[in-house]
């Protein structure tokens, strides 16, 4: 892992721009943050961090890891490292791989680390001190933080914080990570000196014989070489198959191994498992008392939230008030962002002197730009709900629910959390997908992630709707949203069932899902989350979109028609390469009511969905029409014949074909990535864009045989 964190400073001048990169990199402490899913890991690590944080994948996998930077409590610059959240050292998932291969320095983009701070949620002890035992074996300095005290005694639990620290042989640092409690506290802890865990779990003597003698035969550090004996001892028949960075000689002597501890009927995996537990157990005996208080909070909300049909309930009544404030708090803000795009179009178009140049900035790149960022503001209201919701918990009981609907056609459960990521973004949707371990169940949801609505779709169906009904209160424009939202999730239920009944027949699992405790959401979590969402919509507007919009601009004006022509600005574009490209394109697209103009905005948006936004501005600007937003100018648009051209039935059919149609560039590369194949993604490609245009179809068609229009 290469250090952003700047050296100590010299008293000197010029000394610390003396210093070599590795030098600096040596000055730098190298944190790890470990911990299980939902311990309060990212809440901890965002608070230490704040905004100095760098995302990216790991070389070779695409496992996302956040990198961040912060200070000791005495000055000095720290680097830490977000490892994914994971239960075990014993993995199942590239995640969980990720988060092993760090901690025992595999990875040689990353040094291993000179602290690990383990977060271990105090509500739920027993659980989170398994991966403790496991990191405490590794021999590095470990920190607890023990997180959630909070909701511990709410639930009851009393904890010995002292005993427990003496248990365990390392600090223990009480924390609150969602109120900031214990943070500076835990600061401090990570910038003193600490020694190595004084304790370690018990186990087998007879495991521990064969694993010291499996160390002696590793090429690895010294170190390091004990807790990867213990792994290679658990690993399964195959895996030591399979295994290709040891030498053939480890790996006879790890087969050795483990014959001849089932002689001495044990079993490694069993035996080191049953051991760590019987340890957490004494533990738990002497520093946690448990009140008897009957169900806890979470329990009896759960009752509610949870419950088959008033869960439901309430789970829609939350989704339909999000997508209200969607467009009801988003107005203003949104008002103020297209005043300022139209303004600069002015000021450019006033200033400038008539060029290509001037023509370019007023009428391509600030409309293009501005057709897209204008849709910000609820874009961050989406992620704000979104993050409330899965601080809060509430989250994993919306997927719980969905289990009992998803199930029924067949759908593995670890499914779910994949497709509730792809409403935020299909990519990391995914990735994630590569925690379900039956490959026939992961390439369903794979296939049926683009059908989660993102919120790239989020400005079309702004768009679109407006048009539709641009009289109509926000909370009528909220329903149709969520009929949007329900729609796509109907879709990809009956996909997954048809897929399931065909390609992919596999026998029904059952889902293993963890429920964590309610809890306040951390606002400061949640801002930063926002922050970070923002601030990569905004670099693709300024990179992504801003090329496409110049390209379209390009498209749209050349080629260039003699100035005795003086043909309308609607000719020239109907001339151009873009309108000769849509021209080539109508015939296919007539029957779904769009005309050759939406056509050139549908070729763009395979970029990227909110692109047919830009072009539609870039479109509609050229025709001279600056003083009506895009919304006015396209519910004023008609055809040849005097007939408008955004009637109900075409916005509908449009709503439809971008609530099922592929189309992000992004979205196919990750998929030939995760499958290790063209096969899936081009099929995929071209099973949703033929299922996007026949729906389109039977609107549209539809509506005109039973006299709408």
């Amino acid at each position: 892992m290469k250090s952003h964190s700047p050296a100590r400073a010299s008293h000197r001048p010029g000394k610390s721009a003396a210093l070599k990169p590795e030098e600096i990199a040596r000055s730098v402490r190298h944190i790890a943050i470990a911990g299980n899913p939902n311990c309060g890991k990212s809440t901890i690590f965002n608070a230490l961090t704040g905004l100095r944080q760098r995302v990216g994948n790991y070389s070779g996998v695409t496992v996302e890891h956040k990198v961040g930077r912060f200070y000791g409590a005495h000055g000095e610059p720290m680097s830490m490292v977000d490892l994914p959240g994971h239960y075990s050292l014993q993995v199942r998932s590239p995640d969980e791989a990720v988060a092993r291969d760090v901690l025992l320095g595999r990875r040689p983009e990353e040094p291993r680390p000179d602290t690990v701070i383990a977060v271990v949620d105090a509500s739920n002890l027993e659980r989170n001190l398994y991966l403790l035992a496991q990191i405490l074996d590794l021999g590095l300095p470990t920190i607890v933080a023990l997180n959630m005290v909070d909701m511990a005694e709410q639930n009851g639990i009393a904890l010995d914080i002292p005993a427990l620290a003496e248990e365990l042989g390392v600090p223990v640092i009480p924390v609150v990570a969602t109120r900031g409690t214990g943070l500076v506290e835990l600061k401090q802890a990570v910038s003193r000196p600490l020694a190595l865990p004084s304790r370690r779990p018990p186990m087998p003597e007879s495991i521990e014989r064969e694993a010291r003698k499996i160390a002696a035969l590793l090429s690895v550090r010294q170190e390091v070489a004990f807790p990867e004996s213990l792994l290679l001892l658990t690993l399964s028949d195959q895996a030591l198959d399979d295994l290709a960075e040891h030498k053939p000689a480890v790996v006879e002597a790890v087969v050795a191994a483990q014959q001849r501890l089932r002689e001495e009927q044990l079993d490694p995996l069993c035996a080191l498992v049953e051991a760590r537990y019987q340890w957490i157990d004494q533990i738990c005996q002497r520093v946690m008392r448990r009140a008897q208080t009957g169900l806890s909070f979470s329990d009896r909300l759960d009752r509610v939230l949870t419950h088959k049909i008033w869960g439901l309930v309430v789970f829609l009544c939350a989704m339909a008030f999000m997508f209200f404030c969607i467009f009801s708090l988003a107005q203003a803000p949104m008002r103020w962002i297209d005043e300022a795009a139209h303004g600069a179009s002015q000021w450019v178009a006033a200033h400038l002197p008539a060029s290509n140049f001037r023509d370019l900035l007023a009428e391509g790149a600030i409309p293009g730009v501005s057709g897209v960022t204008v849709f910000l503001p609820q874009i961050l209201i989406l992620y704000f709900f979104l993050g409330l919701l899965e601080d809060s918990g509430y989250m994993a009981r919306a997927a719980f629910m969905m289990d009992r609907i998803m199930s029924a056609v067949g759908l593995h459960g670890k499914s779910f959390i994949p497709l509730l990521s792809s409403f935020g973004c299909a990519v990391p949707g995914i990735m994630a997908a590569r925690t379900v371990e039956n490959r026939k169940d992961r390439l369903v949801t794979i296939l049926i992630a683009p059908l989660m609505t993102c919120p790239a779709r989020l400005p079309v169906y702004t768009l679109m709707i407006a048009v539709l009904l641009p009289t109509a209160s926000a909370l009528a424009k909220a329903g149709i949203l969520l009929s949007l939202y329900l729609g796509a999730i109907a879709m990809a239920a009956l996909l997954a069932w048809i897929f399931k009944k065909t390609l992919f027949k596999t026998e029904k699992s059952m889902l293993l899902l963890e429920l964590p405790p309610y809890r306040m959401p951390s606002l400061r979590s949640t801002a930063l989350r926002m922050a970070e969402r923002a601030w990569t919509f905004v670099k693709r507007a300024g990179t992504v979109i801003l090329a496409l919009s110049i390209l379209l601009w390009a498209l749209v004006s050349f080629p260039k028609l003699p100035a005795e022509a003086k043909v309308s600005k609607a000719d020239a574009i109907a001339q151009s390469y873009a309108g000769q490209m849509g021209h080539w394109l109508e015939p296919a697209i007539a029957p779904l009511g769009y005309d050759w103009k939406i056509g050139i905005g549908l070729v763009s948006s395979f970029a990227a969905r909110e692109v047919f936004v830009g072009t539609m501005a870039i479109v509609y600007n050229v025709e001279g029409e600056e003083e009506n937003t895009l919304r006015e100018t396209m519910s004023a648009e008609t055809r040849a014949d005097g007939t408008p051209v955004f009637t109900p039935l075409v916005c509908v059919s449009l709503l439809v074909f971008y609530m099922l149609a592929m189309q992000c560039i992004s979205t196919i590369v990750v998929v030939r990535r995760e499958t290790n194949s063209w096969r899936w993604p081009l099929l995929q490609l071209a099973l949703l864009t033929c299922l996007a245009w026949s729906a389109a179809f039977a609107v549209f068609q539809g509506g005109r045989f039973f006299g709408f229009h």
